[in-house]
């Protein structure tokens, strides 16, 4: 084993690991953001919102992140020369945090928008009746307690996008767990199983908080009927 141990003190495994980190919480940030505005256009009383909703999430929904990371390499970055850094790295960091983001959303509109059934539909016409318009109505009434409904699947989604932030090798990260993994099992491949069973219990040790805290908050803020 010291030899493994030698291998691992060559290589800036726990950098890997905080680069997902960071890619995981910011992508999750946009995703939020995003996902709001698209659970808000499908409950929207306006049919064009609801379509466009609709087509963004089923769109995006299917597509493969691998995908959206390449597009916004090679055609937003490389055909439209569209830079979101001066920094050659940050500017491949940000366009993955990007790609997971707008990937990402898709499924938070729709653990919102399991969120929003779950709240009775006589409270929304009671917010109508003491005139509330839609977007205060669903600001002030519908999304607080949609969100206390969508802790348990914003928590899936939340874990998904962790693992998935292993594809940002796609848009050119080379610093987090995949990328450094690849180059580790590349070089030393006699240490193969060990490499690899050290990125699969480091993202087990991350997960797994993810799953007990999100499912404590469902449990403590669900709301009661």
């Amino acid at each position: 084993m010291a030899g493994f141990f030698d291998v691992l003190a060559s290589y800036d495994v726990l950098g890997a690991f905080w680069v997902n980190v960071q890619l995981t919480v910011w992508g999750a940030l946009l995703a939020l953001v995003l996902g709001t505005v698209l659970a808000v256009m499908r409950i929207s009383p306006l049919l064009s919102l609801q379509w466009a909703g609709a087509a963004y999430v089923n769109i995006v929904r299917n597509t493969p992140l691998t995908v959206i990371m390449t597009f916004l390499v090679l055609a937003v970055w490389t055909q439209l020369s569209v830079t979101l850094s001066r920094d050659f790295t940050t500017n491949f960091f940000l366009f993955a945090v990007l790609g997971l983001g707008a990937y990402h959303a898709a499924f938070v509109c729709e653990a919102i928008r399991s969120g929003v059934n779950t709240v009775p539909v006589g409270q929304a016409e009671a917010a109508r009746a003491i005139g509330l318009p839609f977007l205060s109505a669903a600001r002030i009434i519908v999304l607080p307690q949609a969100f206390r409904g969508a802790i348990a699947p914003l928590g899936n989604t939340l874990i998904a996008l962790l693992k998935n932030s292993t594809v940002a090798a796609a848009a050119s990260v080379s610093t987090e767990t995949s990328s450094v993994m690849k180059t580790m099992i590349e070089i030393r491949p006699d240490y193969l199983w060990e490499i690899f069973f050290t990125f699969a219990i480091g993202f087990v040790i991350l997960i797994i908080p993810i799953g007990l805290a999100t499912t404590w908050l469902s449990n403590r803020l669900a709301v009661r009927r």
